[in-house]
């Protein structure tokens, strides 16, 4: 089918939006702890959809309903997913991080296989080996080239994989009793309340708490949390729904690629992070799978919408 302009420019925002969101997070890191970044974002992105929904710009009705899968959902994402991500991110590159999170489409494709009934075909299971070829080969010759901390990144990251493609599966069954705008207003309320206690408790262990607020006065910190709590987590999240009325979940699914893209680029261009041999060709086998995995895939049955991979 043919995409609109309007579709294809919000999943180019989309893209460029999440791809970017690496980057605001690992220069954010290098001041604060993991926990206190996602303490601010949270709320920054809680405090906004409550004004929304004050003014009434966006509509939630959570009364006389069940939360309680909402809440298990949250404990997966934002909860496990964001602090394998953030903890991830201190000791790999944002370009890394790109890469390994491309993965999610491939894993939530197995998953949904076991959880759902979801089949696949040959191809597309030929094509999900490709993807996990490209990361064993960034794994492994990180570990040839150069031995140091950041494999334990590229782990922590490959959790965040897992709870990412975990919360596609939880996420597909919620949208049968809620508003994808309602799952991801106790997504967003459930991250504010559960980071900020945990980063007020380490920051008072530590004999620190006044730094909860002293964050504040560095300008790369406040950057960072307003373009993630707003853009990345609210703004984003609006550009997938509109997408989403426009065209198919399977077609918009790989603008998920351009995210990868636009993380790697960002990272060696921005950040003038290294970029090795196996780097581009690890990313050139993910993204290949990827494409396969979508383009091989059975045209009937369910559809996992990745586009709310990351708020």
């Amino acid at each position: 089918m043919k995409i609109p302009i309007s579709a294809l420019i919000a999943g180019i925002g989309i893209s460029t939006i999440f791809g970017l969101s690496f980057l605001f997070s690992k220069a954010a890191l290098e001041t604060i702890h993991p926990f206190q970044l996602l303490a601010y974002r949270f709320l920054t992105a809680a405090i906004l959809m409550q004004i929304l929904k004050t003014f009434k710009l966006i509509k939630i009705n959570l009364k006389g309903k069940n939360i309680k899968s909402l809440l298990f959902l949250s404990l997966v994402q934002p909860g496990l997913y964001f602090i394998f991500e953030a903890y991830g991110l201190r000791l790999a590159t944002s370009s890394e991080a790109g890469i390994m999170l491309s993965l999610i489409p491939i894993a939530v494709t197995v998953m949904a296989f076991f959880f759902l009934g979801e089949k696949t075909t040959f191809l597309q299971t030929l094509s999900i080996c490709l993807s996990v070829s490209g990361v064993i080969l960034i794994v492994l010759m990180k570990s040839a080239v150069r031995i140091s901390g950041d494999i334990l990144g590229i782990l922590l990251l490959l959790g965040a994989v897992l709870a990412g493609a975990f919360y596609n599966i939880l996420s597909k069954q919620s949208s049968l009793k809620f508003t994808p705008i309602e799952i991801t207003y106790v997504m967003m309320w459930f991250g504010t309340i559960v980071f900020n206690i945990i980063a007020i408790t380490q920051l008072g262990l530590e004999g620190n708490l006044s730094q909860y607020i002293m964050a504040f006065q560095n300008n790369q910190v406040i950057i960072s949390i307003l373009y993630l709590g707003t853009l990345s987590s609210v703004l984003a999240f609006f550009l997938v729904n509109f997408m989403l009325s426009k065209i198919p979940a399977s077609i918009s699914a790989t603008f998920g690629n351009l995210t990868t893209i636009v993380s790697i680029l960002a990272g060696v261009f921005i950040n003038n992070e290294p970029f090795y041999w196996y780097h581009l060709v690890g990313s050139a086998l993910i993204l290949l799978g990827i494409w396969g995995a979508n383009r091989f895939g059975k045209v009937k049955g369910k559809v996992i919408e990745m586009e709310q991979r990351e708020f």
